[in-house]
Parts: C-alpha cells; sequence; structure tokens
C-alpha cells in the first residue's frame, strides 16, 4: 500500500481494493514503481537577470558558485544590519522567519494534495499556526515583561487566563477540523493534520527557543548562528576545492573534505568571535525590559563568564608554546562545545531536510533566494542548534534570577511579601548575616 495512490483513499475500508489485489496475485503498490508524491512544482531558475548576463560565460559549476558567494555577503551584510537595530528588531526578524518557514513546507503538502480539494486544509493550518504563536509568545510576555502585564489591566487578565485562552483557540481548530472531514478522504485529512502539527514543532518551537536565547544576551543568539553560518561557508568551500569523498547519499555533493574543513575552520572561529564580543556589554548583558522607559535594555555589570581569566596550560602546550598561563574569557570555552555542535550535529539538521526534500522530488523547498533555495533551506540546521543552546543555557549556564523573583514577590499580596521577608530575615539571621534584633 502506497499513500500516494488516490485508489487507497477513495475506499476507506480498503477490502474492494485488497480483495482485487489478491485476486491479481499483486497489489497495484507491487506492480507499479514508487513516483512519489503528484503535482510539486519545479520551481524556475530565478537568478536575476544582471548576474546571468555577468556570469553567462562561465560553466554552470562556476556560476553557482558565484551566485551562491555574492547572495551569500548579502545575506551576512543584512545579518549585520539587522544586529546592529537591537534586540527588538532580532525578535521581529525571528518571527518573519518563522512564518516563511511555516509557508514553505505548508505550501509543499497543499501542492502535493490540492487536486483532492480538501476542505480548510490550508485555513486550519495557518490557524494552528496562529495558536501556537500566542501560547508561545503569550507565555513570553508573561515571564519577561511581567512588570508591563501586573501594570495593565487587560494585559494582567489576559495573563491570568491565558493558558486556557490558549486551550480554547486550539480546542476551536480542533472541532473544525473533525467537522471539515469528508468521507472518502479521512485517511489523507488525516495526513495533513500530522503534516500540519509536525510543522508546528519542528518551526514555532525551535523559534521560540531561539528568542529565550537571546534573552539570555545577544552573545547567545549571534555566536551559535554565525557558527552555523561558517560551518555552511567553509564546509562548501572546502568541499568545492577539495571534496572528493562522498559523506552520505541523502546529500550526494556533501563531502568528507568538507566536513571536516567546515569542523576545524569553525572551532576557530567560534573562539575568535567570542573573545571579540565578549568585551562588550550590548553582547553579554541579558536583554530585560525596562517598565519605566518600556524599552529593551541590555546594560548591566558583566558576569564572570565574560571576564578574562588566567587559564594554566598543561606541560606540553607550555613547552611547546612557552605560555605558562593562556588569558581567555570563560565563554571561550563554552564557545567551543557551541561550534563544535554547529559542525558535527548541526548538518544533520541539512541531512533531514534533504532527505524530506527527495521524499516529495524536489530540488529546494522555495525559489526565494537566488543561489540558494527558500529561507528554510537555510536555517535548516539553524533549529537543530537553537535547541542545543537552550538546552546548554539551562544545563551549564542559567541560575536563579534574582530580578524575576522580586517580580514575582511583587506580584503577591501585602500579607504574602510581609511573611517571605519575615522567613529571609531569619533565615539570613541564623546564618550570621543579619545581626538579631531584640524584640
Amino acid at each position: 500500500w502506497s499513500p500516494w495512490k488516490p485508489a487507497s483513499l477513495e475506499d476507506p475500508s480498503g477490502s474492494e481494493s485488497e480483495g482485487k489485489a489478491e485476486k491479481d496475485g499483486a497489489s497495484d503498490s507491487e506492480s507499479k514503481p514508487d513516483t512519489g508524491p503528484p503535482g510539486v512544482p519545479v520551481p524556475a531558475d530565478d537568478t536575476p537577470e544582471v548576474l546571468n548576463k555577468a556570469l553567462s560565460g562561465l560553466s554552470s559549476r562556476w556560476k553557482n558558485w558565484w551566485v551562491r558567494g555574492i547572495l551569500t555577503l548579502a545575506m551576512i551584510s543584512f545579518f549585520f544590519f539587522i544586529i546592529y537595530l537591537g534586540p527588538m528588531v532580532l525578535m521581529l526578524i525571528v518571527l518573519c522567519v518563522q512564518i516563511k518557514c511555516f509557508q514553505e513546507i505548508i505550501h509543499i503538502g497543499y501542492s502535493v494534495y490540492h487536486s483532492y480539494h480538501l476542505p480548510w486544509f490550508r485555513t486550519l493550518s495557518w490557524y494552528f499556526l496562529l495558536c501556537v504563536n500566542y501560547f508561545f509568545y503569550g507565555e513570553t510576555v508573561t515571564d519577561y515583561f511581567s512588570n508591563l502585564v501586573q501594570r495593565e489591566e487587560p494585559l494582567r487578565i489576559l495573563s491570568k487566563y491565558h493558558r486556557l485562552i490558549s486551550f480554547a483557540m486550539y480546542l476551536t481548530g480542533f472541532c473544525m477540523f473533525v467537522l471539515s472531514l469528508v468521507k472518502k478522504h479521512y485517511r489523507l485529512q488525516f495526513y495533513m493534520f500530522g503534516w500540519t502539527h509536525v510543522t508546528l514543532l519542528i518551526v514555532v518551537t525551535q523559534s521560540h527557543l531561539i528568542i529565550h536565547n537571546l534573552f539570555e544576551g545577544m552573545i547567545w543568539f549571534i555566536v551559535p548562528i554565525s557558527c552555523v553560518i561558517c560551518n555552511d561557508i567553509m564546509a562548501y568551500m572546502f568541499g568545492f576545492f577539495f571534496g572528493r569523498t562522498p559523506l552520505i547519499k541523502l546529500s550526494p555533493k556533501k563531502t568528507w573534505e568538507g566536513f571536516i574543513g567546515g569542523f576545524f575552520s569553525t572551532v576557530v572561529f567560534g573562539i575568535l568571535l567570542s573573545y571579540v564580543m565578549a568585551g562588550y556589554s550590548f553582547f553579554v548583558c541579558p536583554v530585560e525590559f525596562n517598565s519605566d522607559r518600556n524599552s529593551f535594555e541590555v546594560d548591566c555589570e558583566p558576569s564572570d563568564l565574560f571576564q578574562l581569566q588566567d587559564y594554566a596550560l598543561p606541560a606540553a602546550l607550555e613547552s611547546l608554546t612557552g605560555w605558562p598561563t593562556l588569558r581567555l574569557y570563560p565563554f571561550q570555552i563554552h564557545s567551543i562545545s557551541l561550534s563544535a555542535f554547529a559542525s558535527l550535529m548541526g548538518p544533520f539538521g541539512g541531512f533531514f531536510a534533504s532527505g524530506f526534500k527527495r521524499a516529495f522530488k524536489i530540488k529546494d523547498f522555495a525559489n526565494t533566494i537566488p543561489g540558494h533555495g527558500g529561507i528554510m533551506d537555510r536555517f535548516d540546521c539553524q533549529y537543530l542548534m537553537a535547541t542545543f543552546v537552550n538546552v546548554y543555557i539551562a544545563s551549564f549556564i542559567r541560575g536563579p534570577n534574582p530580578a524575576k523573583v522580586v517580580q514575582q514577590l511583587l506580584a503577591l499580596r501585602l500579607d504574602q511579601q510581609l511573611h517571605i521577608f519575615n522567613s529571609l530575615k531569619t533565615h539570613l539571621t541564623e546564618r550570621g548575616l543579619l545581626e538579631e534584633e531584640e524584640d
């Protein structure tokens, strides 16, 4: 049985088709080759005419190299520009990228199944995207903007019943899906229901984690993303000039030479970039919302993670370099883990995307960026990286946040605040940090 065959979808029970297959001695899926899903459009060449004329004398291999290189420099320049604009713009860009990636994946599903006229598929997909974003961004607002939420009565009510509202929104979409079921297409509609939810899990959840990483400090956003970009570029360069040994069948153009060259280049790049950025409070301070000014602030006293420290070198390295110690930021040591993951595990996000595209016999998710494909083609590794960074911060970096504790205390009733104050005073007195007062 093949999920792509209309015949099996027309008969939900499958009894007639199975019986007929048994009489004929072979099923359709055995007698016919797997030609893949129907109706996926092949994007046309979208290279700008100016570049086509300028590079007309080159072979297709070198033409692609120059197109990818020019567009890569343009995207890196745009990345620097949005970093300059600050964290709020970065969050909006993350949201825009998330929506575009979702659209590209959902469009593939619609292109495959549009001939079946499934009711409400695209409408419900976008509605579920709205529900999930409302839930995640509502959680973020409640967590990081508690002062603003407590100050505004409408926001306070929305915050208090946020999860109930989110569940009610999702339940509405769930009921709409059930009511849209068509007798002859039950199985196919449930395929698409799962398609939408897996897309939400991959795209929306990961973009939410990216924003959480950003709130820990822009360095936790910029360094991981830059490491993935560096690995992508250097693996392509090493593979283009030195590649001889295929790496994985899912992506025939990937080579071991590119994989290894990208790894070492990314580790060195991560250490150097971390050293440059760790010296600026704009990059290392947590992104916090100042309720008095109604704006984001990235001003603080850098933590020990971003203070230069001396590290004793092993005897072998000391004899080789002549340096007894090495002065580094502790974050540079963490950057080795980030860059190693970006170059060793990050590409598997790309391999996953390659397998997905091969399943639907398409080259790219879209043709948004000439020479690169769609937005999802550029961010397939970033989403996997975002999860790792969030887990890494929670496991090795993040501790109790005094500012959040104070915000939660101020949200309590006065009698509860007084009780906590007396309990804390008693605890500090017993520890000898406060002098015991007479009644």
